[in-house]
């Protein structure tokens, strides 16, 4: 399935929703101090342009764009849950993870379908780009 070229008002909500938690989670961790907060914030923040920016790659590369935030976010949940600290700030950072998390499956589902067949898909390209060589490892073998 191929990522749709256009944007249906629910779609256009969704995205804003997903920049507006990004964001937001950003301000969190840059208030907290800390080069780890600081270039967990920046992380979020440079997630919110590629998410939103109507750039031909970033379009093309969305759905990798999606999956690696889902994973960035999922990371930052886990690290909290291993080292804390356990405060309400703290808290609502990781509701708003959450809640990103949910938004970014479902606009994942809406604009590309299943993410066991688009990664398949992509792999195929790249395999059929690859002209499907093996690597052996030596030059012309």
């Amino acid at each position: 399935m191929s990522p749709r070229s256009s944007l249906r008002p629910l779609d256009v909500v969704i995205r804003i929703a997903i920049v507006g938690l990004i964001l937001g989670t950003a301000y969190i961790h840059s208030t907290l101090g800390g080069l780890l907060f600081t270039l967990n914030a920046l992380g979020y923040v440079v997630a919110a342009v590629a998410i939103a920016i109507p750039l031909g790659i970033a379009i093309r590369y969305r759905w990798f764009i999606r999956l690696g935030l889902m994973g960035y976010a999922t990371t930052a949940i886990v690290a909290w849950a291993v080292q804390g600290p356990y405060y309400t700030t703290a808290y609502i950072a990781k509701a708003i993870e959450v809640t990103l998390i949910a938004l970014l499956a479902i606009d994942f589902a809406r604009m590309d379908g299943n993410p066991v067949t688009v990664i398949k898909s992509e792999l195929g390209l790249l395999a059929a780009k690859l002209g499907r060589r093996p690597v052996t490892g030596q030059a012309g073998v």
